[in-house]
């Protein structure tokens, strides 16, 4: 399978990922008999790494694939601690106490959960980068889509802005997959 067939299996899982997030309290639908939502984006942020492999070579891309590389290990942390919160079932008590007991941990708190996702986010959005003169939409597209998925999840907490914002963060991606030129200068 060619490295651009993953990039966009990945894109599709995580897109698909992130329209069960926007569900908020309809999210119990996902979970059953596993927790659909969280899988889906674990494999899709996983699949996200191949775009480390097909951008160019250079400094920025260098440096956009290791924040790349420590979001998709984030994903994976931050994947993990959702599953075991999925394990506690209908059991509030113990799904708090783990929740309470992480947010007391900041070795566990920043960088699972605060800044360590938002890596995956940045370093995407730096490979967007290197193609801000020759396909500017789509670059575009991923640099504020990037940010806009943060901030309509955790300032506005709204679903539909979320799956907006992940819409074009993908479907700049996408673009810049199957669109992007051969030479690249930053």
């Amino acid at each position: 399978m060619s490295q651009k067939a993953v990039c966009t299996i990945g894109l599709s899982f995580f897109f698909v990922s992130y329209i069960m997030f926007s569900q908020g309290s309809k999210l119990a639908y996902f979970q059953e008999p596993i927790d659909f939502a969280h899988w889906f984006n674990l494999i899709g942020a996983v699949l996200l790494f191949s775009f480390n492999r097909i951008f160019p070579k250079n400094k920025l891309c260098t440096v956009a694939s290791f924040l790349t590389t420590l979001g998709i290990i984030a994903h994976v942390g931050l994947c993990t601690i959702d599953f075991i919160m999925w394990s506690f079932g209908d059991d509030d008590v113990a799904r708090e106490a783990l929740s309470e007991h992480i947010s007391n941990t900041p070795a566990i708190l920043f960088p699972f959960i605060i800044v360590g996702p938002s890596l995956l986010f940045v370093g995407l959005a730096l490979h967007a980068f290197n193609f801000i003169k020759s396909n500017t939409i789509s670059a575009l597209m991923v640099i504020v889509g990037a940010p806009a998925i943060g901030y309509s999840f955790f300032i506005l907490k709204n679903g539909t802005y979320m799956v907006l914002s992940c819409a074009l963060f993908v479907a700049g991606l996408f673009l810049l997959l199957y669109n992007k030129e051969k030479t690249v200068t930053v």
